[in-house]
């Protein structure tokens, strides 16, 4: 018989959905120790925490977060508000006692995010931060194909995430929905937002990432912002690229923009290494590409894998082979991980730790573009 996990979601947009689905689904498909139990929700506006508890059926509402973490009932935060509250949050419910899950990026820079993890690590509560990507099960199996030595030696890394939402000069920063496009709020433009979950997939991959040079831009340098009205400066980048060396020796290329008409979520990587290479497509998330140039000649070329059978990663848990999952089992995923490990009492990554290397790399991505020079990345 499992044990209750009682969650109290703050926030209630597109990740409060995603996560609020992967709690109600998980243990329908996963065997668990834990069930979570949606016991609150909370937001400032009391309507519209009301509408998204009884979507989601969450138990009760809260229109204060410190009430929230006060709650003897609450086991597990979720954090899903915007990048510049995380870490207010994060401490509190640290110093509550309570389990954190917090959506990503980790903070608004290291120095913010070192700290969350001081306190996190103080209080030996239990943390894990959203990058879903690594849960995806192509993702996964790439994961294994590398560890097990399958391409030998990396030479390259490459990856891109690309958008078109902000292309309209007309599209106001500020604001629900638009926060990502405030500084104040978000920290940084496409480098926090998209780049890092880029970075993050690549670290658990290729190992940590030494130095960057890179280049950002703003096209269009003012905004109307929501909140007081006027015309002001946009402050984060619309799109960013920079280069980068692994400490594997492997070189990097990442690409990241809102400005790439036609682009919706186009999230691919490629690894090239010695004997074989492999990329992935979030276009197409259930398909893993594949090249061995220890294959015979004449049968030699890249094979699409489709990552479905019940011995690869997950999908075991779901459907008989040949039936895709999608975006939202990631998540799924992400909460079976992080239930184990809470039951294993062996944290489920990336927790902040885990983050805070993402968030160095953010970081020294966005001094290498105002300085114009490679810069070291420290280690977490």
């Amino acid at each position: 018989m499992s044990k209750p996990l009682n969650i109290g979601m703050i926030g209630y947009g597109f990740m409060g959905r995603a996560h609020s689905n992967a709690y109600r689904k998980v243990n329908n498909f996963f065997d668990l120790a834990y069930h979570p139990v949606l016991k609150a929700a909370c937001a400032r506006s009391a309507d519209k925490a009301r509408a998204f508890a009884d979507q989601w059926g969450y138990e009760s509402v809260e229109t204060d977060w410190r009430k929230l973490l006060e709650r003897k009932d609450i086991d597990a935060v979720d954090i899903c508000v915007p990048n510049n509250l995380h870490s207010e949050i994060a401490h509190a419910a640290a110093a509550a006692g309570k389990m954190i899950l917090c959506e990503k990026p980790l903070a608004m820079n290291g120095p913010e995010g070192l700290k969350m993890v001081q306190a996190v690590e103080k209080a030996k509560v239990a943390n894990m931060v959203w990058y879903n990507y690594r849960r995806v099960p192509a993702v996964t199996f790439a994961k294994k194909l590398i560890d097990d030595g399958k391409l030998g030696r990396v030479f390259h890394y490459r990856a891109n995430f690309l958008q078109d939402w902000t292309i309209s000069p007309e599209l106001p920063q500020g604001g629900t929905g638009l926060w990502r496009l405030d500084a104040a709020a978000a920290g940084s433009g496409v480098t926090g937002d998209l780049l890092a979950h880029c970075i993050d997939t690549a670290i658990w991959l290729n190992g940590h990432i030494a130095n960057v040079n890179a280049m950002t831009e703003t096209f269009v340098k003012e905004r109307k912002h929501t909140g007081t009205g006027k015309v002001e400066k946009v402050g984060i980048d619309d799109a960013c690229a920079f280069l980068c060396r692994f400490a594997n020796g492997s070189l990097g290329l990442f690409e990241s923009t809102r400005y790439a008409r036609g682009h919706k979520a186009l999230y691919t990587f490629e690894v090239n290494g010695e004997h074989a290479s492999l990329k992935w497509d979030l276009h197409d998330l259930h398909r893993l590409q594949y090249f061995d140039n220890r294959d015979e000649g004449p049968l030699r070329g890249w094979r699409s894998i489709h990552v479905t059978d019940g011995d690869h990663p997950y999908m075991g848990k779901w459907w008989v082979p040949g039936l895709q999952i999608g975006y939202e089992h990631s998540f799924v995923h992400q909460v079976a991980d992080f239930i184990e490990g809470i039951t294993k009492d062996k944290p489920a990554m990336p927790d902040f730790r885990d983050a805070l290397r993402t968030q160095h790399v953010c970081d020294a991505v966005l001094d290498s573009a105002k300085s114009g020079k490679w810069l070291d990345v420290p280690k977490a």
